[in-house]
């Protein structure tokens, strides 16, 4: 039975509107759990990240080991990472979130860090003056002043995850990397294809809202900037 000359689907066309029309809900659902994976690996980063580089910068020599093991973490492929946690976590969400964030780790603590550490020691000498404690000091005055190097960091982990997500399909939890995989395996063309060009929009819009965030957060780097051209 050959395919009518409007069947996308039946001819495996790269593009294909029928294809969004008949799997809405599948890539919905793949979308929502992209987006779900992506903020709460991002999110458990941050947390740990900031009290990683507050003691590497408050105690020095802490610096260097931070820094060199979040490196390494860094540098071990996906797949052998996934396979490291999986006695821990199993087959579940959890093993790729954990995965997301010890990748997270080494572009946040490293930003944050460098933010901390260009604050100048004139302004955090004026606030001692003005009877800031260290607690007061951190949050009033060096992590609002480390707000740029530190967003630039989490952009950065952002898009990083939103790829890395795609990866958590081996266990069954990648978001549209699930769609992508079996897409492959069966040579689903617009599969292939929808839940790619999904995840670049994922990652682009990610990126534009962090940036828009970064600048309502930090207006005096717009006055530096305008000043400076």
């Amino acid at each position: 039975m050959t395919a009518t000359p409007d069947d996308c689907l039946a001819r495996n066309e790269w593009i294909c509107g029928e294809y969004l029309s008949t799997r809405r809900e599948i890539l919905w659902d793949a979308v929502l759990q992209h987006l779900q994976l992506t903020a709460v690996s991002v999110f458990l980063g941050l947390v740990i990240a900031v009290p990683l580089a507050v003691a590497a910068r408050r105690w020095r020599w802490s610096a260097a080991p931070v820094l060199g093991v979040t490196t390494i973490l860094y540098t071990i492929p996906s797949l052998a990472m996934f396979s490291l946690l999986l006695p821990v976590y199993g087959l579940s969400a959890s093993l790729v979130v954990a995965g997301l964030v010890l990748y997270s780790l080494t572009l946040l603590v490293r930003n944050i860090l460098a933010g901390l550490r260009a604050v100048p020691e004139e302004t955090r000498q004026a606030a001692r003056g003005m009877g800031y404690g260290p607690v007061r000091l951190l949050l009033a005055v060096e992590l609002p002043l480390a707000l740029p190097a530190a967003m630039a960091g989490l952009r950065i982990a952002t898009v990083s995850a939103v790829s890395l997500v795609t990866i958590g399909a081996i266990v069954g939890y990648g978001g549209l990397g699930n769609l992508i995989y079996s897409g492959m395996n069966t040579y689903f063309k617009a599969q292939v294809l929808t839940a790619s060009l999904l995840c670049v929009v994922i990652a682009v819009a990610a990126d534009v809202l962090l940036l828009l965030v970064q600048r309502l957060a930090t207006p005096w780097t717009r006055g530096t900037r305008g000043a400076a051209a």
